[in-house]
């Protein structure tokens, strides 16, 4: 059955629809996860975005997404000198799949083959879908998958994986590499990636409407089976405002363009090292302001985006103040009544701290 609002041949997701789960308020969830439930229980409202915030989406993709298309090319490159053409993508829904697509077209465009993608769940203190991973082992080689995602925070949902693949292969006696890449790497958390610029990606800007209308993914015993794929609602209220395939065609056009712009930075001298400096810095910065839990701390603009949009912020860390990749940040901040303070010892461009809301 088909899952999304994505071509079939773009993504196959291995998904659980769920057409019936109650959805909570962001005051609410907050206030559940502070207390120890799984957030990946629950489901967060999701609303259609403003007309002003629309437009800065508009302009964001305007803005970025030639550096998005270099960032594609550079990352699938550094795949297929690992790989070859012996690939089958995993990307982590949601916000890994419209990367993940756009890897699966690069390498049609530049390789002249097109590998499997499949879209799957990543849960953070649940793991990987299992029933995904067996999924896909069941008709691909172990070595073969190659996990992606958008952008690295401070490194969370990596560590999550490497863990979950961890397990996984004791369990089931295989192999499968944990590797991930991704388009943006301003964590340093991996080794295969387009840049470790923080930018704004535009598919950071929306939810469910620039994802395939999908919401976050969930996992609750509750709707789910014990050997089902982890859940999914689909928004077909937000047809009519959905824009997941415009930002996919809008880079995938830029493909031949801006070939020479990923020669040079794969002829570049880079260094590939993931030395987690970014979860260093946020160590720092949990510390400095008193946050009883790490996981309240979002660093990275894709990051700080997300916490604004579905979150309770606390405030937001700019290294800059005027930086003009920050627009879309202050447009967020101001209609929600969060306070902008500059913090200049980050290598990310912002940070954004959730309150803390159950005292330790």
């Amino acid at each position: 059955m088909k899952i999304g609002s994505y071509p079939e041949q773009d993504v196959q997701f291995l998904l659980t629809l769920i057409d019936q789960f109650m959805e909570e308020t962001t005051d609410e969830r907050e206030k559940k996860i502070q207390s120890s439930k799984n957030y990946f229980e629950m489901l967060p409202v999701e609303k259609p975005p403003t007309d002003e915030y629309m437009m800065y989406f508009y302009q964001s993709l305007e803005k970025y997404k030639r550096k998005v298309a270099v960032a594609v090319g550079v990352c699938c490159a550094r795949i297929f000198q690992n790989k070859g053409s012996a690939v089958v993508l995993a990307s982590l829904v949601r916000g890994g799949t419209p990367l993940g697509i756009l890897m699966k077209r690069y390498f049609n465009y530049r390789y002249q083959f097109d590998p499997v993608h499949y879209g799957v769940s990543i849960l953070r203190g649940k793991g990987i879908d299992e029933a995904a991973i067996s999924y896909i082992l069941s008709k691909h080689d172990a070595s073969s998958i190659q996990f992606v995602d958008g952008w690295t925070g401070k490194g969370a949902i990596k560590l999550e994986l490497d863990e979950a693949i961890a397990r996984f292969n004791k369990t089931h006696s295989v192999s499968i590499s944990p590797d991930l890449a991704v388009v943006s790497d301003p964590g340093y958390c991996t080794e295969i990636f387009g840049t470790r610029e923080d930018f704004i990606i535009p598919s950071a800007c929306l939810n469910a409407t620039v994802s395939g209308l999908l919401s976050r993914t969930l996992w609750n015993e509750q709707v789910i089976g014990k050997n089902e794929f982890h859940g999914v609602k689909y928004y077909e209220a937000f047809e009519s405002i959905d824009v997941s395939n415009v930002f996919v065609e809008a880079i995938v056009n830029l493909f031949p363009e801006v070939q020479s712009e990923v020669d040079q930075v794969l002829n570049s001298d880079v260094d590939l090292t993931a030395t987690w400096q970014g979860l260093a810095e946020i160590k720092q910065i949990q510390m400095e302001f008193g946050l009883p839990s790490i996981n309240l701390a979002k660093p990275g603009i894709g990051e700080t985006t997300r916490i604004l949009l579905r979150r309770v912020p606390w405030k937001i860390l700019v290294r800059e103040l005027d930086h003009e990749d920050l627009a879309h940040i202050y447009l967020l901040a101001k209609e929600k009544g969060v306070p902008i303070e500059k913090y200049d010892q980050m290598t990310y461009l912002c940070c954004g701290l959730i309150k803390p809301l159950v005292q330790s």
